[in-house]
């Protein structure tokens, strides 16, 4: 009988560990509370919210089926996630059912007016793709290792993005693709030579679009323009002022929220801010913080090494994109238009991160024994 679940008897096997399903269920529940809050001052926002938890609950049947599969399986299933990404973003940008929004060809359109954006799949897709060459690669001698073809995937994955006019996103995988190389040890003598082709191209991407050097304009010159190019940014940081200490309190001051655009895609963190003040900054702080602590402990004691390097570049790419998402409301950073994940309208982001957190809780049933 073919079993696809883990191998181990019974009695063996080890459980999930709690304390990070207690971090992803916190970090769920406090994103869709916070979805909630301002659901009523976004466009549709009561479908928004209905959508938000449709997708969440395939998330979670994700995340379930990525946690109970053997990890042996799920290698295997690489090459096909890898595909289907790949495919995916390109009919994005160029298929029959590619849906544009905002100046880029970003989502396939779905059944119900709903779309998917495929990107997010493709970070799964980079992720296990490079934990799977480096799993491979690892037990071969020193002169026989060769990272060229990984690499040239790895570029490839990311021009799929690019050409969907998604440059934050792609720069994202980017950084945290470029760390997994560090963290596997493997020969990185090509970053200089192909950093000199690839930052000139970055410079080009965002010269020749109107959009992208308006936010780089804006974010370099913040008194200027402050009613078009640096409205949005302007208008966080004033809804962000109210918050104070302690915040305005659940429920209270929500009309600010109609003034910040994108308030529940790309500025959610101002809700936040402005209903729970800095206690409400500390204690998401200490959530992520938590969280990223609990993966990274697994991805350190996991003694299977493409468990380990995938749940590193999993809470990596989370953790980072956390990060800017917060930098970017707090006008530290140029806008991106990167979700905060767990929090963000957008059933892909939420769908994908459920689903990711289930590959990370697979590895802390690991047999606890460094391989770093």
């Amino acid at each position: 009988m073919y079993n696809f679940t883990t191998s181990r008897p019974v009695e063996s096997s080890h459980k999930c560990d709690v304390w990070l399903i207690v971090s992803v269920i916190l970090l769920w529940g406090f994103g869709i509370c916070t979805l909630y809050i301002c659901s009523s001052y976004v466009l549709n926002g009561a479908n928004a919210l209905k959508t938000q938890l449709i997708c969440s609950a395939i998330g979670f049947a994700g995340m379930i089926f990525f946690a109970l599969l053997d990890m042996k399986h799920i290698q295997k299933l690489v090459v096909v996630i890898v595909f289907v990404a790949i495919i995916l973003c390109i009919l994005a940008a160029y298929g029959p059912l590619s849906v544009e929004k905002n100046g880029g060809k970003r989502w396939i359109a779905l059944p119900g007016g709903n779309s998917f954006q495929p990107s997010e799949l493709l970070k799964l897709a980079v992720i296990l793709y490079l934990a799977n060459f480096f799993d491979k690669e690892y037990d071969k001698p020193e002169e026989d290792k060769f990272v060229l073809p990984a690499v040239a995937m790895f570029f490839l994955m990311l021009g799929s993005v690019v050409i969907q006019k998604n440059l934050s996103t792609t720069l994202l995988i980017g950084f945290v693709g470029l760390m997994m190389f560090v963290v596997s040890k493997s020969k990185v003598k090509w970053i200089l030579p192909v950093s000199l082709i690839v930052i000139p191209l970055i410079i080009l991407l965002i010269f020749t679009e109107e959009y992208r050097l308006k936010r780089f304009i804006g974010f370099f010159n913040p008194s200027a323009n402050e009613m078009s190019l640096n409205y949005q940014a302007n208008k966080a940081k004033m809804v962000i002022n109210r918050g104070g200490m302690w915040g305005t309190g659940i429920g209270s001051g929500l009309a600010s929220f109609a003034s910040v655009p994108f308030v529940a895609e790309d500025y959610i963190f101002v809700v936040i801010a402005q209903q729970l003040g800095f206690f409400g900054v500390i204690l998401y702080t200490a959530l992520i913080s938590f969280f990223a602590w609990r993966g990274y402990l697994a991805a350190f004691k996991c003694p299977n090494r493409f468990a380990a390097y995938g749940t590193f570049g999993i809470i990596t790419i989370i953790v980072i994109q956390s990060l800017l998402h917060c930098m970017v409301v707090a006008g530290v950073a140029p806008s991106t238009g990167l979700p905060l994940p767990f929090f963000s309208k957008g059933g892909s982001s939420e769908l994908m991160v459920l689903t990711m957190c289930g590959f990370v809780l697979n590895t802390s049933r690991c047999e606890e024994k460094s391989l770093f």
